[in-house]
């Protein structure tokens, strides 16, 4: 059997063109003619390869590397062997990243999985949705009545795009995906099993029993945002719920009605976040966290993975543990809890 390869090389670029795309600088007498056919580990590279190394964690592997080249941070650049060329950039991983989605460009968004452009057979487009030019609609996908799809937009299989949804262009839907009450923005990508607009956990608890509170907001999705696969972005009751341009959603996240994520945050996996929170630009939160409702965290904050968020954290904070405080309290704490540990068993 033939080894699969799921993502082909678009081109091979030489040393020369690697620099000029990410502004690496070379050796003055290296040879920046090579070509470079593949991308790996610093550690498993060969020739032929690009490598990068920006963590010293991994500096003792940068002995073992032979590949064509390797990016790397000035402090690394003499470590490098003999035989791979060091280009020595800013940011080794971000100019990777460069190098890599211009190899393999397809990697970068969700494909179509039937291979077919246009709207498949199999498909369900009402009579009243609107597709522009060079949409592809795999099997089993429904598109319904007053939809609008962008240009360039791909939606997977068995899919459903709800009444009235607004879908920008160069998006990607991911198969098995549900959008329902939402505005999306251009070149978003949506992963497998994502769920956009079910209505929100609301209602008004009492001793008679719980009544269900009517959830007429939407979800507004800007541009240049990752959906991660099997994350849960509810719609809001009374307001928008709204996710920020260029923000990047890990899998299996739960984000609760009327929240507001800020432009360009890192949210990872399983983390959850309650309703009307209100989380600014440039936030990362570790996975597993938890945040409460009606709280706001500030602009650029950090929160340790595994954290319980009861407070407003302000701008700029790195907060961790459960329930959550700044780093350097959370870290006291637990330096004075081994220690008292340690006291009582000697």
């Amino acid at each position: 059997m033939v080894e699969p390869i799921f993502f082909r090389r678009a081109v091979t670029p030489s040393l020369a063109e690697i620099a000029e795309w990410t502004g690496a600088r070379a050796p003055e007498d290296a040879d920046l003619s090579s070509n470079v056919t593949g991308v790996a580990p610093v550690d498993e590279a060969g020739p032929g390869m690009l490598a990068f190394l920006d963590n010293p964690k991994y500096a003792a592997s940068l002995s073992q590397c032979r590949a064509t080249a390797c990016l790397v941070a000035e402090r690394f650049a003499a470590k490098v062997p003999a035989g791979t060329v060091a280009l020595v950039a800013p940011d080794p991983y971000r100019a990777f990243a460069i190098v890599a989605a211009r190899m393999y460009p397809t990697s970068m968004r969700l494909e179509p999985y039937f291979a077919s452009p246009g709207v498949a057979p199999g498909a369900h487009v009402h009579p009243d949705a609107r597709l522009e030019e060079n949409v592809t609609v795999d099997p089993g996908a429904v598109i319904g009545p007053r939809a609008e799809v962008g240009a360039g937009t791909f939606v997977g299989a068995n899919s459903v795009i709800g009444p009235d949804v607004r879908i920008g262009r160069e998006c990607s839907i991911g198969p098995n995906a549900s959008i329902l009450c939402a505005l999306i923005g251009d070149r978003v990508v949506i992963h497998t099993g994502a769920r956009i607009g079910q209505d929100g956990f609301g209602f008004a608890m009492g001793p008679g029993g719980h009544l269900k509170v009517p959830q007429t907001g939407r979800v507004i999705i800007q541009n240049d945002c990752d959906i991660g696969a099997n994350t849960a972005i509810d719609r809001g009751a009374n307001r928008d719920t709204v996710v920020g341009e260029g923000t990047k959603i890990d899998n299996l996240v739960q984000i609760g009605h009327n929240v507001s994520v800020g432009r360009h945050c890192v949210i990872v996996a399983q983390v959850g976040i309650a309703g009307s929170t209100t989380i600014g630009d440039f936030v990362a939160i570790g996975g597993q966290t938890g945040i409460t409702g009606h709280l706001t965290v500030g602009m650029g904050a950090q929160i340790a993975a595994r954290s319980g968020v009861m407070n407003d954290i302000p701008a700029g904070q790195k907060w961790g543990g459960a329930p959550a405080r700044p780093l350097r309290e959370f870290w006291r704490k637990e330096a004075a809890l081994e220690k008292l540990a340690r006291e009582k068993t000697s």
